[in-house]
C-alpha cells in the first residue's frame, strides 16, 4: 500500500508543470462595522486554488492562469461575494478591501439545526457519523444532514470512529470507543459555527484526519461573529423548548476579544414517551493580541446535561403500544420519573497560542483539559422478578408460548399491558420495606480526566508548495464504577451477584451497600496516546496534490479496585500493559481540466489502536486482554468527478472502503451455549473485516434566479467480508471462557442504517428573504444486526451437548436469515423568513418532518437469547415470538420552529 502511494505521488508530480506566477493580494472588512475578517477563503472559481485570509483580514490568492477570473469569497454566515479580476500579466495584483456582508438566510444551518447532540446521544444509533452533518456547500452532505439524518443514514457506511472531531485543533474522539461525544459542546451553536470540514480523505491543515472526514471547530475569539443574538426554539423531537443568547465583542482597538455564550434545552418527554430532556450551557473566552505576530486565546465549555433513555421494542410491543412506547419510565408521585437516565457533565478549559512567525510561518499550540463524569442509571434487584412492564413473562407472547396454551392469562396480560404498560415506581418502594431492598436504582459512572497538548505548523514552502506538521500527546485517566444512587425506601442493600450470589469483591465479602458507596465493580484505565503527523500540499494552475503520514503510539492498561470472585486471579490490581504503533498515509490530487471538469482521486491506508472497549474481554470484572490482539487496518480509496455548469452543478463519487483486524465486545444474556447452558456472557469478534462499497451523486439545477431543483443519490454495500472467531466470557462457563470458534457472517449486511438513500427537491428563495424547500426522500436496503453465535457451530448442539440428529437445511437458511426492513418514503418541508430592521438581524425557521406520519424502523438487532437450531425453530413457529428481533422506529409527523434575533 505504501508503494503503491509513493509511486502515486512521483507520478502526480512529475505530470505537474511550471506555469507563470502570477497573484492577487487584498483584504476583507466586515460591512457592518469594517472590522478586518480572519478565516474568509478565497477560492478561483475555474481552478481550485485557495486562500485563507490572516487575523488582519488579508490574504494572498497565488498561481493564477491568465484571462478573467472570478473570485468567491466565503464564510459561514456572510453573504459570499463575487469579484472579477482580469490577469494580464505577471506579479502581485492588489484588488484593495472586499466588504462581506452578513447573510440572514443562514437560519437552517447555523441558529437552528444541532444535529450532533439533538438526535444521536444515545443508544446504538449514536454509531452514526453527525461529524459530516455540518454546514457545507456540498450538496450531497448538505442532504445527508438535513434529509437523511433521521434515518439514521451513515455516509459511505461509517460510524462516527471513522471521523475526526477537532476544536481548536484538540482531538475530541473519546478514547474508549473512538467517537465523539457531542453533548460535550451541545446548546453553543452560536460560538461553534466556524468550522474547517474536509470530506473523506482530503488534505486537511489541522489533523491526519479519519477515514470519513474531518472536523476543526474553531472557538478562537477575536474571529467570532461580532455582536449578540437572541433565539428561542420549540420542537416535539428531543426537545421541547430552547433558549440561546451570545454576545462576541469582536476584536478591540485595545487588543481584547471575548465571548460568552448560554443556552438551556428542556422537555418532561418530547417525542418518544419518558424521555425528558435537561441541560445547559455556557461558553466563556477571552483573548489577547500580543502584538502584531501573537495571540493567546483562553476558552472554558460547560454544559451538564441530562437526558432520559429510550428503549428498542419486538414487534409485538409495538403492535401494542405504538412507536412512542419506552419501557424504562413510569409516574411517580405524578411525576415521569425515567429509571434509566444519562448524566454527562465534563466541563472543557482549553488555551491556544496563535504564533505567526513569518508571512510564510504559523505556530499554533494548544492545551486542553477535560474532566468530570458521565453516569448511566438503572434498576438492580435480588431475589424477586424483573420490574419492567415488558419483561418478555408478563407479555401475551409468552403464555401463548407454554402449554397448554393460557388464552385467558394471554388476554389479561394484553390488557393490562395496554392499560398500563410503565414502571410502577409506587411497587416498587411498597416491597422494598424492611432492613434489605429487593430493587434499587444505581448509576454506571465513569470519570475521566483528559489532558491533551499539540502543536501545529504550517510553513509556504514556496508559492506552490504548503507543508503541515503536528505532534500531539494526549493522557487519560479514566475511574470506573457503579455507585448506588437510590435504596427505594429501603435501608441496604448486598454487594453480590443477583443471580448466582457471587462476590463481586473478595476484598470486602457480603458488603451492605449503602447510598454513595461503590459496589459490583471499580476499575480503572490509564491511557497514553502520541501521534506525529507530516503533510505536503501543492498546487498549479491544473493539478493539486498531497501525501500524509503520521505514526501514533498508544498504551492501555486496566487496573482493578475490587477482587471478583468469578475472575479471582485476574481481576485486582494491574493488569497487562497493551502498547499498539499505528502508522498511516494517504495521498490525493485533483486534476483541472478546466473550470468546469474537475477529477479527484484519493487514497488511504491506516493502522490503528483498537479502542478501550474492545481491548479488554471484561473490563469491569477483569484483566483478561482479548487474546492475540493487534492494531486494525483500514484501507480506503475514493474518486470523484465535480462538474460546474449554468444549468447543473454537483459531485460524482465512487468509493471502497475495508476494514480488518477489528474487534467488538459485546454483552447480553444467551440461552443454550454448548447445549444447555444459560449465562450473562461478554461477546468478543476477532479479527473482523468489513467491506464498503458504493457511489454517491449529488446535484442542483437552477431553473429560475430564485427556484432550483436539488437532489442526491446514496448507493451502497456494506457487508462482513469474512467469517471471524467467537469467544465467549462469562462466570458460568467452565473455567470462565469458551472460545466457539468460526461464526459464519461472511456476505451479511452491516447493520448501519439504509444502504441506499435518494432525495429530490425544490428550493426557492425570494429575494425578501423568505424561503421554502420541500423534498421527497426514499430509503431501502436496512438490516437488522445479526447474533454471531446462531451462526456458529452451537447452532448445531441439541440440549445435551451432542450435535442434533435431524436438522431441515431448508428452515435452517429461513432461520438464519437476515431481516430487512421495508422500503419507506419521507416527505420533509423547511422555510423560513428573515428581515433587517436597522441593525437588528431577525428570522423565523420553521420545519415539518415526516408529513406523511409514514411507520419505519430505524434500527434493530437480534436478540442473542436463542442460541441453536431447536430454540430458534420453537420461537419461529410461534404466531409471536417471545424473543423476536427489538427495533428502533422513526418519528412520525414533527415540527422544529424558532426564530432570532441579532445585533
Amino acid at each position: 500500500m505504501k508503494t503503491f502511494l509513493i509511486t502515486c505521488y512521483v507520478c502526480i508530480v512529475s505530470l505537474s508543470h511550471a506555469q507563470p506566477e502570477t497573484s492577487v493580494v487584498g483584504s476583507v472588512l466586515n460591512e457592518r462595522d469594517l472590522s478586518p475578517m480572519g478565516g474568509v477563503r478565497i477560492s478561483l472559481v475555474s481552478t481550485q486554488n485557495l486562500s485563507i485570509t490572516k487575523s488582519d483580514g488579508t490574504f494572498i490568492l497565488e498561481w493564477l492562469p491568465f484571462g478573467k477570473q472570478q473570485l468567491l469569497f466565503q464564510k459561514n454566515g456572510f453573504v459570499t461575494q463575487e469579484f472579477e479580476v482580469n490577469i494580464t500579466d505577471l506579479g502581485k495584483i492588489d484588488i484593495g478591501q472586499i466588504l462581506m456582508q452578513p447573510d440572514i438566510q443562514t437560519d437552517q444551518s447555523e441558529n437552528f439545526i444541532t444535529l450532533g447532540e439533538d438526535d444521536f446521544l444515545d443508544d446504538i444509533r449514536a454509531q452514526n457519523a453527525p461529524g459530516l452533518l455540518q454546514a457545507t456547500k456540498d450538496v450531497f452532505l448538505r442532504t445527508a444532514a438535513f434529509e437523511f439524518g433521521s434515518s439514521f443514514f451513515r455516509v459511505r457506511g461509517l460510524d462516527a470512529m471513522n471521523t475526526s472531531i477537532l476544536i481548536n485543533g484538540i482531538k475530541m474522539n473519546k478514547l474508549q470507543n473512538g467517537r465523539p461525544l457531542w453533548s460535550n459542546w451541545g446548546g453553543l451553536n452560536d460560538v461553534m459555527r466556524n468550522q474547517e470540514f474536509v470530506n473523506g480523505v482530503s488534505a486537511s491543515n489541522v489533523d491526519f484526519g479519519g477515514a470519513q472526514a474531518t472536523t476543526n471547530i474553531n472557538i478562537r475569539v477575536s474571529q467570532m461573529r461580532k455582536g449578540a443574538s437572541i433565539s428561542y426554539a420549540s420542537s416535539n423531537r428531543s426537545y421541547k423548548n430552547r433558549v440561546m443568547g451570545s454576545y462576541n465583542s469582536g476584536l478591540l482597538s485595545s487588543g481584547w476579544a471575548y465571548s460568552i455564550s448560554l443556552s438551556r434545552r428542556w422537555a418532561d418527554q418530547a417525542y418518544v414517551d419518558g424521555s425528558l430532556y435537561d441541560a445547559n450551557s455556557v461558553f466563556i473566552g477571552v483573548e489577547k493580541q500580543l502584538g502584531k505576530q501573537q495571540a493567546l486565546n483562553i476558552v472554558a465549555m460547560y454544559t451538564p446535561n441530562r437526558r432520559g433513555r429510550t428503549s428498542p421494542i419486538t414487534q409485538e410491543i409495538f403492535d401494542l403500544k405504538g412507536n412512542q412506547y419506552n419501557e424504562y419510565w413510569g409516574f411517580q408521585d405524578g411525576e415521569i420519573r425515567n429509571s434509566r437516565e444519562r448524566k454527562v457533565v465534563e466541563p472543557i478549559i482549553m488555551l491556544n497560542h496563535f504564533y505567526e512567525l513569518s508571512d510564510k510561518v504559523t505556530i499554533n499550540t494548544n492545551l486542553s483539559y477535560q474532566f468530570g463524569y458521565n453516569a448511566s442509571s438503572r434498576l438492580d434487584y435480588r431475589n424477586t422478578n424483573n420490574p419492567s412492564a415488558a419483561y418478555y413473562r408478563k407479555l401475551p407472547s409468552y403464555s401463548l408460548s407454554r402449554k397448554p396454551i393460557n388464552f385467558q392469562e394471554a388476554f389479561v396480560n394484553e390488557q393490562e399491558f395496554i392499560k398500563n404498560g410503565q414502571l410502577n415506581w409506587f411497587s416498587l418502594y411498597e416491597q422494598n420495606i424492611g432492613d434489605t431492598s429487593d430493587y434499587v436504582l444505581y448509576d454506571d459512572r465513569t470519570e475521566d480526566k483528559v489532558f491533551s497538548g499539540n502543536s501545529i505548523v504550517r510553513v509556504e514552502l514556496s508559492d506552490k508548495l504548503l507543508l503541515n506538521g503536528k505532534l500531539h500527546f494526549r493522557q487519560l485517566y479514566s475511574d470506573n464504577f457503579a455507585v448506588l444512587s437510590d435504596l427505594l425506601g429501603g435501608e441496604n442493600y448486598v454487594n453480590t451477584d443477583t443471580f448466582d450470589n457471587y462476590q463481586y469483591n473478595l476484598l470486602n465479602p457480603d458488603q451492605v451497600v449503602l447510598e454513595g458507596d461503590k459496589f459490583r465493580y471499580h476499575y480503572g484505565i490509564n491511557a497514553i496516546e502520541a501521534s506525529s503527523f507530516v503533510q505536503l500540499q501543492a498546487k498549479t494552475a491544473s493539478l493539486d496534490y498531497f501525501l500524509a503520514l503520521s505514526a501514533t503510539q498508544t498504551n492501555y492498561q486496566r487496573e482493578g479496585f475490587f477482587e471478583s470472585e468469578a475472575y479471582q486471579d485476574n481481576s485486582f490490581g494491574k493488569g497487562e500493559r497493551l502498547s499498539f504503533l499505528g502508522v498511516s498515509t494517504k495521498a490525493g490530487a485533483t486534476f483541472k481540466t478546466s473550470g468546469r471538469h474537475l477529477f479527484q482521486l484519493n487514497g488511504f491506508f491506516s493502522q490503528r489502536a483498537p479502542t478501550i472497549s474492545n481491548s479488554f474481554v471484561n473490563l469491569r470484572e477483569s484483566n483478561s486482554v482479548v487474546p492475540g490482539i493487534k492494531e486494525e487496518r483500514f484501507f480506503s480509496t475514493d474518486a470523484s468527478y465535480i462538474f460546474r455548469f449554468p444549468f447543473l452543478n454537483g459531485r460524482l463519487t465512487g468509493f471502497y472502503s475495508q476494514l480488518q483486524n477489528a474487534n467488538e465486545v459485546s454483552f447480553y444474556f444467551t440461552d443454550g451455549i454448548g447445549g444447555d447452558t444459560a449465562a450473562f456472557v461478554q461477546e468478543v469478534l476477532q479479527g473482523i473485516e468489513k467491506t464498503y462499497i458504493g457511489a454517491e451523486l449529488g446535484f442542483e439545477s437552477p431553473i429560475t434566479s430564485t427556484l432550483k431543483l436539488k437532489g442526491a443519490v446514496s448507493f451502497g454495500q456494506y457487508t462482513y467480508s469474512n467469517n471471524p472467531n467467537l469467544i465467549l466470557s462469562s462466570q458460568d462457563l467452565e473455567n470462565g471462557f469458551l472460545d466457539v470458534g468460526r461464526t459464519n457472517l461472511k456476505n451479511y449486511k452491516l447493520a448501519n442504517g439504509p444502504q441506499r438513500a435518494y432525495s429530490v427537491g425544490f428550493e426557492y428563495r425570494d429575494p425578501e428573504y423568505w424561503w421554502f424547500s420541500p423534498t421527497v426522500n426514499f430509503f431501502s436496503n436496512a438490516y437488522v444486526d445479526v447474533s454471531p453465535l446462531p451462526r456458529s457451530n452451537n447452532f448445531f448442539l441439541d440440549t445435551d451437548g451432542l450435535p442434533i440428529n435431524a436438522i431441515d437445511s431448508d428452515l435452517s437458511r429461513v432461520l438464519l436469515q437476515q431481516e430487512e426492513f421495508e422500503p419507506y418514503m419521507i416527505v420533509n418541508a423547511v422555510g423560513g423568513k428573515s428581515w433587517k430592521v436597522k441593525d437588528y438581524y431577525l428570522g423565523f425557521f420553521a420545519s415539518i418532518n415526516n408529513i406523511l406520519n409514514e411507520t419505519y424502523k430505524t434500527g434493530g438487532f437480534e436478540q442473542g437469547r436463542n442460541a441453536n437450531y431447536s430454540q430458534l425453530k420453537e420461537d419461529f413457529e410461534r404466531e409471536r415470538p417471545v424473543f423476536g428481533n427489538k427495533y428502533w422506529f422513526g418519528r412520525g409527523t414533527n415540527f422544529f420552529v424558532g426564530c432570532y434575533v441579532r445585533f
